[in-house]
């Protein structure tokens, strides 16, 4: 009697098709350059076309709800940032981004400046806080929105300096910048970036960083850090990417790697640096342990800072 022919069931390769990364911004901004310089070498790395697509709007909601009822099979991924954790905070959004999403890696950081127009007479963070103090709610500074990364360093400063100061929300960084270029805020808190080639020329003039240490960019690396001139303002923006909760977890572990050793090459090294990024690797298990501390830090910034309870008003 032959015996029975055992039947080894085939396991596909992965990947063997295009993979789609979808970001949750517009095309050009920041979260999008960030995938743009991550995708040559994903693509080069993986074997197959890294397909960036950009769905914009609801402050990444609907980006990340396109990613969180995608197919958990390792085919759609997205671009994550700390914004992915705010946004369930703020109000009761269709899912919870941080259950129903696994971080595959994080893979840089980027932090907030506080900046002036050069010809203001504030030579330093003490003036400015001290003019402050002299006249409430007279200085007025821009950020990228309500709830927005720089909103929040921006209140985190006034409540750590002790000062009454006015928010006023733009729609970007580019906004930031002209509303302070045409004087209508009297500082800004922004991407180091978005100001770099005002600071060269001498229009802008930076007076702290909002982050645990001074910046290594030539341009800034002479900028004291807020905690250096006394006040607790640290507040670090990061990027990585993430998947569907249920995808197995040797593809997430897989694209993991392949981004670890992405970002000891030189190439991707300068692009996230040209962007004022920080590459900086954290594998699956540091990430998802950051989420949940950030995501309670961020609970508490909130409403210590009052930027929950202005955004529940406004929708009253």
């Amino acid at each position: 009697m032959e015996s029975e022919k055992v039947i080894t069931p085939k396991v596909e390769k992965y990947p063997n098709r295009p993979i789609t990364l979808i970001v949750p911004y517009s095309a050009g901004g920041g979260t999008d350059l960030v995938a743009r310089a991550l995708e040559k070498s994903l693509t080069s790395h993986l074997g197959q076309p890294i397909i960036i697509v950009n769905k914009p709007g609801g402050a990444g909601t609907i980006g990340w709800n396109e990613l969180t009822n995608a197919a958990p099979d390792g085919y759609t991924i997205g671009i994550s940032t700390n914004e992915l954790l705010l946004k369930p905070l703020y109000d009761s959004t269709k899912t919870d981004y941080p259950t129903a999403l696994d971080p595959i890696a994080q893979v840089a950081t980027s932090t907030s400046v506080l900046a002036i127009l050069s010809d203001q007479p504030w030579q330093n963070l003490s003036d400015l806080i001290q003019y402050a103090k002299d006249h409430p709610y007279q200085l007025k500074f821009a950020h990228g929105g309500i709830g927005s990364n720089t909103h929040i360093t921006g209140e985190m400063f006034g409540k750590a300096a002790n000062i009454n100061i006015s928010q006023v929300p733009f729609n970007g960084n580019g906004e930031i910048v002209a509303a302070l270029l045409g004087k209508h805020v009297q500082f800004i808190m922004t991407n180091p970036m978005t100001i770099k080639e005002y600071v060269k020329i001498g229009t802008i003039r930076v007076l702290a960083v909002a982050n645990n240490q001074r910046m290594t960019d030539p341009l800034f690396a002479n900028v004291p850090t807020f905690k250096e001139q006394g006040l607790n303002v640290t507040f670090s923006n990061w990027y990585g990417l993430a998947l569907p909760k249920e995808t197995p977890n040797n593809i997430k572990l897989k694209l993991a790697e392949e981004l670890k050793t992405i970002l000891t090459e030189p190439e991707t090294i300068n692009s996230m640096e040209k962007l004022g990024l920080e590459p900086k690797y954290l594998n699956s298990e540091d990430s998802a342990n950051r989420w949940l501390t950030d995501r309670v830090k961020l609970s508490n910034i909130i409403q210590e800072t009052g930027i929950l309870d202005l955004i529940k008003s406004q929708r009253q």
